[in-house]
């Protein structure tokens, strides 16, 4: 549910939450998504200085590979599943850009044998790709439609290690925690306390906040960005700031408390 830096991803729906994606397997698609992760790469070279490093990890550039973008796609959207660009999915929401999954992936560092929290399933490819970096994914959406699409999808496609519910992602999911990382793909007025709490020491949480202090672009509205909060072991939370953002809001009812 996420875009490119500045780019706005809310859309209104275009097509039904009924059409759904042919039965196509991943390599099908395999020259297509090797030409997506290819686009992601070259952004992330352009965005170095905002990363902060050269480059994003491989294992993460592998499993954006071995995901298939198509089968979390409407069947309207199926010609541009492999572009580097978000896509609608109904229920005015996105699926996030190629770039912003990995890019959120990677500053996260989650690997194989972390428990991640993801804030906003959406159609369920955030969470697809973390649980191929070898992670245990729960991940919460608060629109009940979606929520059940995406387990389903999830399920269909054998990523036995993401659990999904329905509900009020800025509230986490406090019998599973801690968290090694926390992922949340909508933009927030602040960082809840909730996942503050649940997020493990030496854990890393990434978060889309907004800012209203007028920039210059303000006549498009709020700005935000994406930003790291470390926490360190004794508690302490030291924040960096990543890129210029937009995303959808961060809704529910803990979004506001």
């Amino acid at each position: 549910m996420t875009a490119s830096p500045l780019s706005k991803t809310r859309r209104p729906a275009s097509v039904s939450d009924d059409e759904t994606q042919p039965e196509e397997t991943a390599a099908e698609r395999s020259t297509e998504r090797a030409a997506m992760v290819a686009a992601v790469v070259e952004e992330a070279a352009a965005v170095a200085d905002w990363l902060g490093k050269r480059g994003l990890n491989k294992k993460v550039l592998d499993a954006l590979a071995r995901v298939p973008r198509h089968r979390f796609v409407p069947m309207m959207e199926q010609a541009a599943a492999y572009e580097n660009r978000p896509l609608p999915i109904g229920e005015r929401q996105t699926i996030s850009q190629p770039f912003i999954v990995a890019a959120m992936s990677d500053q996260a560092g989650v690997k194989a044998g972390d428990r991640v929290l993801e804030v906003g399933t959406g159609c369920g490819y955030q969470a697809a790709v973390l649980a191929e970096l070898g992670a245990e994914v729960f991940t919460l959406e608060v629109i009940p439609a979606l929520a059940k699409q995406a387990a389903a999808r999830l399920k269909d496609l054998g990523y036995a290690k993401v659990h999904c519910r329905q509900g009020d992602g800025a509230a986490g999911w406090s019998e599973a925690a801690p968290f090694d990382a926390i992922l949340v793909t909508a933009a927030a007025e602040h960082i809840p306390r909730a996942l503050i709490e649940q997020l493990a020491p030496g854990g890393r949480m990434i978060i889309p906040l907004e800012d209203e202090t007028p920039g210059p672009a303000h006549w498009l509205g709020p700005q935000q960005a994406l930003v790291r909060i470390d926490k360190a072991a004794d508690g302490r939370l030291r924040e960096k700031v990543l890129l210029p953002v937009a995303f959808v809001p961060l809704t529910g009812p803990s979004a506001k408390a």
